[in-house]
């Protein structure tokens, strides 16, 4: 496509903190070039576009495990619950139990949230929060009997975690590949994204495929460290590692002539500088007046708000955040499970929210969950089981919220929306989710197919209408 930039913040996750950093040697250079795609950062020629005026930010939250998503939101009205409690049998919530959401769906389905999740139900009733429904990886439009009989292409591992987790980042799930869709986004727009030199990709759960470019990759951060991690020696004295430190910053300012280690040199020179200018800025932030709560993943939304507040010490304009948040395999006990982890999940969006309300930027961020699946709707005694199909949360300012977007499936074994074993065939496609938040983000039409390669099985990016409609 031509437009991959050239970018020179790189995850300093993947060389800092331990003394083999400072040993610039050919075996260690080849292997972070093709890890890192330098060769393709080098290669990168496309012109600089103009930076942007008005901020935007991405954060994608990834569920990992299998987040079992037809009880984080269920119908809870007449024939529609029964169905629901009779499939799901011992899973079921009692419908007493569920937190109304002020929608009816055109077939007259209302809906209600986890009773864990009190944040996500007010986020939703106003207005700043969306689900959207029975979405999942597909390569091309896909029904039950085409699935039954094999006349369609389908995601490779269909019900594996590691395939199906690689493919939600990749938005390719005919392949394996290590290059994700906000990684494209970043070789699209990191240039015009205010500092060249400081990556648009910041990850707090280390490296990811997500964030993964032709010629970009994530700048790790963490809660746990307050923020970005410089170079460091642990367990010598502070004289020795002093000594280890002048002579690791002596052997990245020697002027090599080998162009594979001046330009790994560089790149660690660099992110050494990043490190610096990050810390700096976060150091001048103002304090928030938002409680965040003790969990991880509250204080990565916290350090997330935090960074945000600072954007424009950091000279930056666009920027896409990574987390994840795992543990949701739930094979069994998942009512206690998810009571938990849901409370965990509706927590952090609602303080993250209110964070952005009092920064003033909540209409320019814009949060998403992933996950490898949805789980099997009929329970294998106190659990679930791989499936397909599952329901995802959107939230933030700009989202059309207060509904649920796309087909909720009918939730009745053997209904056209299940392919067998009580797994539900997606009614959207990963594309079709991503390109709505890729186009509000910021990628032209005539790009959204860089970054979503599929997309034109599924919806035409030039048609000026957005593909589900849930960003305004």
């Amino acid at each position: 496509m031509g437009k991959n930039q050239h970018k020179k913040g790189i995850s300093r996750r993947k060389f800092l903190g331990t003394a083999s950093c400072a040993a610039i040697g050919t075996t260690t250079v080849l292997n972070t070039f093709f890890n890192l795609g330098m060769i393709n950062s080098l290669a990168a020629m496309s012109p600089t576009p103009k930076p942007k005026s008005n901020y935007k930010a991405l954060i994608c939250l990834l569920l990992s495990g299998g987040n079992d998503s037809f009880n984080m939101l269920v119908p809870r009205n007449g024939s529609f619950y029964n169905n629901y409690a009779t499939t799901r049998s011992n899973l079921a919530l009692a419908q007493g139990d569920l937190l109304p959401l002020n929608f009816t769906d055109s077939n007259g389905k209302q809906f209600g949230v986890h009773p864990a999740m009190p944040e996500v139900q007010n986020l939703f009733n106003n207005g700043k929060l969306a689900f959207v429904s029975n979405v999942g990886t597909l390569v091309e439009p896909t029904t039950k009997s085409q699935y039954i009989n094999g006349g369609v292409r389908l995601p490779l591992g269909l019900l594996s975690h590691s395939d199906q987790i690689q493919h939600w980042q990749t938005s390719i799930p005919q392949y394996r590949t290590n290059k994700g869709w906000g990684g494209r986004i970043a070789d699209i727009l990191q240039a015009g994204s205010g500092n060249p030199n400081l990556s648009m990709s910041i990850s707090l759960s280390g490296t990811n495929t997500f964030q993964v470019g032709n010629s970009t990759a994530e700048y790790n951060i963490r809660s746990s460290a307050g923020g970005s991690v410089g170079v460091t020696f642990a367990g010598g004295s502070p004289m020795l590692n002093q000594a280890l430190l002048t002579g690791a910053e002596s052997l990245l300012e020697y002027q090599y002539q080998d162009i594979y280690k001046k330009t790994y040199a560089q790149k660690i020179v660099d992110a050494r500088d990043n490190h610096v200018l990050f810390q700096n800025a976060l150091s001048g932030a103002a304090s928030l007046s938002t409680n965040f709560s003790s969990s991880r993943l509250s204080q990565d939304m916290e350090l997330i708000a935090k960074t945000i507040s600072v954007r424009n010490a950091l000279g930056v304009t666009q920027q896409t955040f990574f987390v994840n948040y795992g543990g949701w395999d739930h094979h069994d006990e998942i009512l206690d499970n998810q009571m938990e982890m849901l409370g965990v999940v509706s927590k952090a969006i609602g303080e993250l929210n209110s964070a952005l309300v009092e920064l003033g930027v909540d209409g320019d961020v814009t949060l998403f969950t992933i996950s490898d699946f949805a789980r099997t709707l009929t329970s294998n005694g106190n659990g679930t089981d791989h499936a397909w199909g599952g329901n995802a949360i959107v939230m933030g300012g700009s989202v059309n919220g207060g509904a649920v977007y796309g087909n909720y499936p009918s939730l009745i074994i053997g209904s056209n929306d299940d392919v067998g074993g009580a797994i539900m065939l997606p009614s959207l496609s990963t594309d079709e989710y991503f390109a709505e938040l890729a186009q509000w983000f910021g990628v032209s039409a005539g790009d959204i197919a860089y970054v979503l390669p599929n997309i034109t099985n599924f919806y035409n990016p030039l048609s000026g209408v957005p593909p589900i409609g849930f960003m305004s």
